[in-house]
C-alpha cells in the first residue's frame, strides 16, 4: 500500500467522453418499472409493450423511479463531487482492484454504483462484459453514465424490487450500499457471483477519533452470511488493509462524500473540518465477501 497520493491518473479506469444510448445488453435486462414488461430503446426513449416510456437524460442515464426520493436519502451534487475527487485520487484503488480480480461474467449489476468507479474497474478486467449501474442518486449517475463505454446507468431505489429481469446477471457487486438480499437472489443467474464490500476493522479510525463522525460500524459478516444462507454459498472473505496519507482537502472529501455530509452541524463537524490544514495518515480497511448463487 502506498503512503501518499498517487499520480493523478494512476487509478482511473477506461472512460468514454462520448455519450451513447444504453448498451443493448443492459436494455435487454431492464424491465418497465411500472408493469414489469421488457423494454426497447427507440430514439433515446425506453418503451414497453404497455406504452410506458422513460426518456434518457442528456447525460446518458435513465430514471425509472416514479416516486420522490426522501430528503437525505440520495447523495447530493456536493457529496458526489467529493466522492469523485476522493476516489480518483486512488486511496481506495486496492479495493477496486480486489473486486476486479474476483469478477467474472458478461452482465454485471452494481447495486449502489455511485459514480461508477468500482464498476468501471470491474469492466476493465472483463473485456466482454457490460455493466448496469443502479443508484438512487441522479447526480451520481450523471458521472456513472460516463465512467465506462460499456456501462448503462439507471436511477432506482435499491430497497424496491429492481427493474431487472430474473436470472439476468452473472455478477452483482455491492460496495458500501444497501443490501437487498431478495433481489440479489432473484436477479443473479444460478451459479452467478455476488461480491459484497464493506468497512473492515479500524477503517478511517484516525478520523473517527478526532472528528464527531457518525458511527457506521464495521461489516457484520455473520449477519450477512445468515441473510444469504438461503440460496448462496460463501466462497471466501478477503481483507484489504492499508495506510494512506490524506491532504486536508482529501480529509474533507472523505467526510463529505458520505452520510456525514447530511450532519455537518452535529457537534460542529463542519467547523472542525474547516480548521484542518495538515496531512493525516489514516488506516483503510475493507472486507470483500464472495458468494455463489446455488443452482
Amino acid at each position: 500500500m502506498r503512503a501518499s497520493s498517487p499520480p493523478p491518473n494512476s487509478s482511473t479506469p477506461s472512460t468514454s467522453t462520448t455519450l451513447s444510448p444504453l448498451p443493448d445488453t443492459v436494455v435487454a435486462a431492464l424491465r418497465c418499472s411500472i408493469c414489469g414488461d421488457p423494454v426497447v430503446l427507440r430514439d433515446r426513449t425506453l418503451r414497453c409493450g404497455q406504452r410506458h416510456t422513460f426518456d434518457l437524460a442528456r447525460q446518458g442515464y435513465v430514471n425509472l423511479l416514479h416516486a420522490k426520493v426522501p430528503k437525505g436519502t440520495a447523495d447530493t451534487t456536493e457529496m458526489v463531487a467529493a466522492r469523485d475527487a476522493f476516489l480518483k485520487s486512488g486511496f481506495y484503488a486496492p479495493l477496486a482492484q480486489t473486486l476486479a480480480d474476483k469478477a467474472r461474467g458478461r452482465l454485471v449489476v452494481d447495486a449502489g454504483a455511485g459514480t461508477g468507479y468500482y464498476l468501471a474497474h470491474v469492466l476493465d478486467a472483463l473485456p466482454d462484459a457490460t455493466g448496469l449501474a443502479l443508484d438512487v442518486s441522479a447526480p451520481a449517475l450523471k458521472r456513472a453514465a460516463r465512467a465506462h463505454p460499456r456501462l448503462g446507468a439507471v436511477v432506482w431505489n435499491l430497497w424496491q424490487p429492481w427493474p431487472v429481469g430474473t436470472n439476468s446477471a452473472d455478477l452483482v457487486i455491492n460496495v458500501f450500499a444497501p443490501r437487498n438480499v431478495e433481489e440479489f437472489r432473484r436477479v443473479l443467474t444460478p451459479g452467478g457471483t455476488l461480491l459484497v464490500a464493506g468497512p473492515g476493522p479500524d477503517h478511517l479510525r484516525e478520523l473517527a477519533e478526532s472528528l464527531p463522525l457518525l458511527d457506521v460500524g464495521t461489516d457484520k459478516s455473520e449477519r450477512l452470511d445468515n441473510a444469504l444462507a438461503d440460496g448462496f454459498t460463501l466462497v471466501d472473505r478477503t481483507r484489504v488493509d492499508g495506510r494512506v496519507t490524506l491532504s486536508a482537502e482529501d480529509v474533507r472529501n472523505a467526510v463529505l462524500m458520505g452520510p456525514n455530509a447530511h450532519h455537518l452541524h452535529r457537534d460542529g463537524l463542519g467547523d472542525r473540518l474547516a480548521t484542518i490544514t495538515e496531512p493525516v495518515t489514516v488506516t483503510t480497511s475493507f472486507t470483500v465477501a464472495t458468494y455463489t448463487r446455488r443452482r
